[in-house]
């Protein structure tokens, strides 16, 4: 609880980075009682060593579960003792920092902060000609990372696009090639091959200088996605790699309860959290202390039409997984926010962006990954983008809380003038009037009143005028030319003939 305390007011023109993190007196919020929440990590604890987990045999895994005093079975079901699961949940880093491409300006992921970025992994984008979506290109990811760079509370980029045309080791190594030209920012990566994650760490240890400053000062968050409660040995290399390169990685399926989970709020959860603590074994028994976090999604099947979807049950899904993580101290990762199953930018989607986006103020994950994505995460636009951009500076606006103190009361000022005073001309007026609103780009303001004075422009167009003039600015300062070339020596060791 921080009440009463002084807080210096942050700057509001748009070329400062807002702060990350979450201020007011206000807890998150939990839909779990205290003895649900421990109910919820006992049983995800129970079943890891009684139902087990799949890691795939015949991998490095096998000897550090084995050593740990897991029972391995030849199915590859492995049985985790509660004690090493306890452990592991002890000793695993609940902080990471992130820098950007020049070793600047810090990105936290725990659970006080919460991360913006644009994704994920959509293979679609709407064509500007013809307005219908159309397979994604390394120029569409270009474009996109060029755009979040310059967006105010984009914090870090993630794939936002695939290029569907280069599906192979080559294309997914050369999307953080694309990522790496186009913006300062942090990055999130996250590719199927082992092989690719190898050569991008070598890309990211040449911006760093060596493999030392990279683990000093990490430049990406890399993402591993397994199924459900199942490890293949493409996760499994994933993990160790990035662990013993000191790089913080994040594992999580995309649970689909009713199909690959329980169709329950609590089942789903249970299960996402079983796929959780084994990674964080599997991290901690490579590495103690490493970062290496669950994030699984809970989502749920719509029964209807057996589509991703049931946005209440979601909402409810996230705030609760976010709750649990946070009893233990953890960060929770990858929350839904930002993301609609409607299939264009239109008025159904701005109602699920709006609507996630209070839903992430009450439960404050700690990344949200998906901003930009629609029809169910499979194809991007940058008019969504735009749009979540902007309701995360008024997350932002309102994580500042409530400064309590005469000051902000202004308890000399009404003293002063009375009950019959007005307060329009006043210092304290003008000192505070700007600091206290949220500076939206699109609406508030900038919504058209019948005596503003303003162009009578719907939220759509002034979106896509905006967009307009953000695609005239001039791209961030390219990668050092020796960096360049290292990177571009990787990548043509996979070019394929």
């Amino acid at each position: 609880m921080r009440r009463g305390r002084t807080r210096k007011q942050p700057e509001t023109q748009e070329n400062v980075r807002p702060s990350t993190r979450h201020f007011g007196a206000t807890p998150a919020y939990g839909p779990l009682s205290d003895s649900e929440v421990t109910k919820v990590i006992g049983t995800a604890i129970s079943l890891m060593a009684s139902s087990g987990i799949v890691f795939e045999p015949g991998t490095e895994a096998d000897d550090l579960l084995r050593d740990a005093g897991c029972t391995l079975g030849d199915d590859g079901i492995v049985k985790i003792p509660e004690a090493v699961t306890q452990r592991a949940l002890e000793t695993v880093a609940r902080k990471t920092v992130l820098y950007d491409r020049n070793g600047e300006n810090p990105v936290t992921i725990d659970n006080e902060n919460t991360i913006f970025m644009p994704g994920m992994t959509n293979i679609g984008v709407y064509d500007d000609a013809t307005g219908e979506p159309r397979p994604s290109t390394r120029e569409d990811l270009a474009a996109i990372t060029r755009l979040s760079d310059g967006l105010p509370n984009i914090d870090m980029i993630c794939v936002s696009v695939k290029n569907v045309a280069d599906s192979t080791i080559h294309g997914e190594i050369d999307e953080f090639l694309c990522m790496m030209e186009n913006t300062t920012k942090p990055l999130e990566y996250l590719c199927e091959y082992p092989v690719s994650l190898d050569a991008v760490i070598e890309m990211a240890t040449a911006v760093r200088g060596s493999a030392d400053a990279l683990r000093d000062k990490p430049y990406f968050f890399h993402l591993v996605t397994p199924l459900p409660v199942s490890f293949a040995q493409i996760h499994i290399d994933q993990i160790l790699s990035a662990v013993r390169a000191g790089v913080p990685v994040g594992v999580g399926t995309l649970s689909i309860g009713g199909a690959s989970s329980p169709i329950t709020l609590a089942g789903c959860l249970v299960h996402c959290l079983m796929t959780d603590f084994a990674a964080i074994v599997l991290g901690q028994l490579a590495v103690e202390g490493s970062f290496c976090m669950g994030g699984s999604d809970v989502f749920f099947m719509e029964p209807a039409t057996g589509a991703i979807g049931s946005f209440s049950q979601m909402s409810m899904g996230d705030m609760a997984a976010a709750q649990v993580r946070r009893s233990l101290g953890f960060p929770s990762l990858t929350a839904s926010g930002g993301c609609t199953v409607a299939r264009r930018f239109n008025q159904d989607a701005v109602w699920e962006l709006s609507a996630s986006t209070m839903n992430i103020f009450y439960h404050r994950p700690a990344t949200v990954d998906y901003l930009g994505s629609l029809d169910q995460g499979l194809t991007f636009s940058e008019v969504a983008l735009l749009f979540s951009d902007d309701q995360a500076g008024m997350l932002r606006k309102m994580w500042e809380g409530v400064s309590v103190t005469d000051e902000q009361i202004g308890t000399d000022l009404i003293d002063s003038l009375g009950p019959k005073g007005q307060y329009l001309a006043e210092q304290h007026t003008v000192d505070n009037c700007r600091t206290q609103v949220w500076n939206s780009r699109y609406l508030g303001p900038n919504i058209p009143l019948s005596n503003g004075g303003l162009p009578d422009q719907d939220l759509f167009e002034r979106i896509a005028l905006d967009l307009a003039e953000r695609r005239k600015a001039p791209p961030p300062a390219a990668p050092d030319e020796a960096v360049m070339q290292v990177a571009k020596d990787v990548l043509a060791r996979f070019r394929e003939g």
